[in-house]
């Protein structure tokens, strides 16, 4: 019995070390990000355009505005194919076909992202002859369909079969029980994870590349090369300017301030309290 406490004690340290460390890697990013990117951002970084190389001051708005743009044109395009199909996959897709689909998609998760920037830039940049925020747009849903589809399944499967069984007993057809039922109880956890993976695909850079490139004016409509924060981020960071540096830590900080706002936007809204308030 000693031993068996003594296993238990190191065993439950060792655990809680590992969690801490985890966690204390997240504040000091946080921390990180908050010291120099804190310090740099202003209400002119928000609202002007960024300045020619080398003369200081300036700003970010063409490049927040262009995410905004590219993530909009992604969850348009991605999210919607990635739901269908999970809904397939967990609902109707029986045999070796969904099996198929299961693996093309977890090995399309696992395709760097600069290799599907190359794959967006053949298929969409060439024929166009110009680089553009729809091309960027259809680089960051090939990312996005396979998240979507794999967490879509997962949450569906997870609903109780007993749910689906009741339904049916009423007299609901297949459809029915699944557009009435099953989706409604597995909501909340497909759209967490639809957030998550647009929030992954909102830091990427090396797809937008190829594809959107930049800009360092408006870019009007989404036929147009459109700055973005990760490219500027990037572009910024590699300069010979500390200006530029300063302003590198800003975007970074405004990228994850978005990127929190609505992961915790969503769980607020979408949460037991308000769901059964509503």
């Amino acid at each position: 019995m000693n031993r068996r406490k003594i296993v238990n004690t190191v065993m439950f340290g060792i655990t809680g070390l590992c969690a801490l460390l985890t966690v204390s890697v997240l504040f000091f990013i946080l921390g990180y990000l908050l010291w120099y990117g804190g310090r740099s951002l202003s209400w002119s970084f928000l609202t002007q355009l960024p300045k020619p190389p080398g003369e200081a001051g300036g700003g970010m708005a063409n490049a927040i505005v262009g995410t905004g743009k590219l993530l909009l044109l992604t969850v348009l395009m991605g999210v919607p194919a990635g739901f269908v199909a999970g809904v397939y996959l967990s609902e109707f897709g029986s045999g070796s076909f969904p099996a198929v689909v299961r693996y093309t998609a977890d090995l399309l998760n696992g395709v760097p992202s600069i290799v599907i920037g190359i794959f967006a830039y053949a298929l969409v940049v060439m024929p166009m002859r110009h680089f553009s925020a729809l091309a960027g747009a259809v680089a960051l849903s090939m990312m996005v369909i396979p998240i979507t589809m794999r967490t879509t399944e997962q949450f569906l499967r997870a609903v109780p079969q007993s749910l689906r069984e009741a339904a049916l007993a009423l007299g609901a057809n297949k459809w029915q029980t699944v557009a009435t039922v099953v989706i409604p109880a597995g909501f909340r956890g497909i759209l967490t994870g639809t957030i998550l993976g647009v929030a992954r695909v909102a830091g990427e850079t090396a797809p937008l590349l190829f594809t959107s490139f930049g800009n360092q004016y408006w870019s009007s409509g989404f036929n147009q090369p459109t700055a973005s924060l990760p490219v500027m981020i990037f572009t910024f960071a590699v300069s010979p300017y500390d200006d530029w540096h300063r302003q590198a830590w800003a975007a970074a900080l405004v990228l994850l301030a978005l990127m929190l706002t609505a992961n915790v936007a969503a769980r607020l809204v979408f949460s037991p309290k308000v769901t059964q308030n509503g």
